[in-house]
């Protein structure tokens, strides 16, 4: 027994010296990962929230938003977390740049084209009736002048405007009744936005706008006789076809562009790296939202004969469409003549379209043309 404890008494001694020593003498260096780690400064974390004029969980155009925020996290590695706020939550979904200008948010998703109430030009930014298709847009945005053209607009409004994905053509609307002729129009109601409802309420069409999620509704309580929304990929999902049998083809947006737009205090302060990963995410989901549009109108047209065989897919007569053009050439003329920015950009997209319509003739349409004829 007495030789037990006197090992154990020597086995604690020698275990308190190793201890001993060990925290007199010279500590161990960390691992160099764990040093470099220790020396860098706190990483700061950016919280933004975005409000977007899409009810939650719409298709494509909410999920563009949910992809950018996506995109964001990931690239930035954190540094950026963009939190969005649907319609449903905020409940201004045409008020959005009115909410992103004050702060309120620091990034919007709507269109352009809503805020013309504001200001006549940013209608531009979005489409114009008889304009531009897609490609002829994109082009002219990033290679003719109409980034510049569409930030010096929204300068004034506290923002900065991004492109936020395309369309494409868009169906010309819904109609209860079909239209054969001029005095058809006189009286209609119909929700129809951008300077298309001008050109209409020229004709005799009582102009209105409604948010998307009240369009349906309007329609079948008859408070409206038709509606403009925006084709195959979202029109059958809304059911419009279940109440307006006639079904026009597009003359009133080529190609109508979704915006983005973002602070311009809030982004000014974000780091290079941080604007840069946020513009190169909101870029390549316009391109991959204006994909899955283009997809998805073209297997939703497909199928609207054999599932609505009661839709009339239709086009309007050459005399509603020559009173058209006139109605829309005279009010931009008389926009121009009264408001330099508004001519600035009329006349930019007037020279670009100019160019680039001769070679779109001779390149899409030539070869749909021929195509369809061989």
């Amino acid at each position: 027994m007495r030789n037990i404890t006197g090992s154990r008494t020597f086995l604690a001694l020698f275990v308190s010296g190793i201890l001993l020593l060990a925290g007199c003498g010279e500590q161990q260096a960390p691992a160099p990962e764990a040093a470099a780690k220790a020396a860098e400064p706190a990483k700061q974390v950016y919280h933004w929230k975005l409000a977007m004029t899409w009810p939650t969980n719409f298709p494509i155009f909410s999920q563009a938003v949910d992809s950018v925020a996506e995109k964001v996290k990931t690239m930035s590695n954190g540094e950026l977390i963009i939190e969005i706020d649907s319609a449903n939550k905020h409940k201004a979904p045409l008020g959005i740049l009115d909410m992103v200008n004050a702060g309120q948010y620091q990034m919007g998703h709507t269109v352009s084209y809503y805020w013309k109430g504001k200001d006549a030009s940013t209608m531009f930014f979005t489409t114009m009736p008889f304009g531009m298709t897609t490609p002829e847009q994109y082009a002219w945005f990033y290679y003719g002048g109409g980034m510049e053209l569409m930030q010096k607009v929204y300068a004034k409004h506290g923002v900065y405007s991004f492109p936020g994905g395309n369309t494409g053509v868009q169906m010309g609307g819904w109609f209860r009744k079909e239209i054969k002729t001029l005095d058809d129009l006189k009286g209609l109601k119909m929700r129809i936005p951008g300077f298309a409802g001008e050109i209409l309420a020229k004709l005799g069409v009582v102009v209105t706008n409604i948010p998307p999620g009240e369009l349906y509704t309007a329609l079948d309580r008859g408070t409206i006789d038709a509606l403009e929304w925006v084709g195959p990929a979202f029109d059958l999902n809304m059911g419009f076809q279940k109440i307006a049998p006639f079904y026009y083809t597009g003359w009133q947006e080529p190609a109508a562009e979704l915006q983005f737009m973002v602070n311009r205090k809030a982004f000014d302060e974000l780091p290079k790296h941080l604007q840069e990963i946020l513009v190169t995410a909101m870029k390549a989901e316009t391109l991959d939202a204006t994909a899955r549009m283009f997809n998805d109108n073209a297997l939703n047209f497909a199928k609207l004969s054999t599932d609505y065989p009661e839709v009339k897919v239709k086009t309007f007569s050459p005399e509603i469409f020559k009173a058209m053009k006139e109605a829309n050439n005279s009010l931009l003329e008389e926009n121009a003549a009264k408001d330099p920015q508004f001519k600035e950009l009329l006349d930019s997209q007037r020279a670009y379209m100019a160019n680039a319509r001769a070679w779109s003739l001779v390149s899409d349409y030539a070869y749909m043309k021929d195509n369809q004829l061989n």
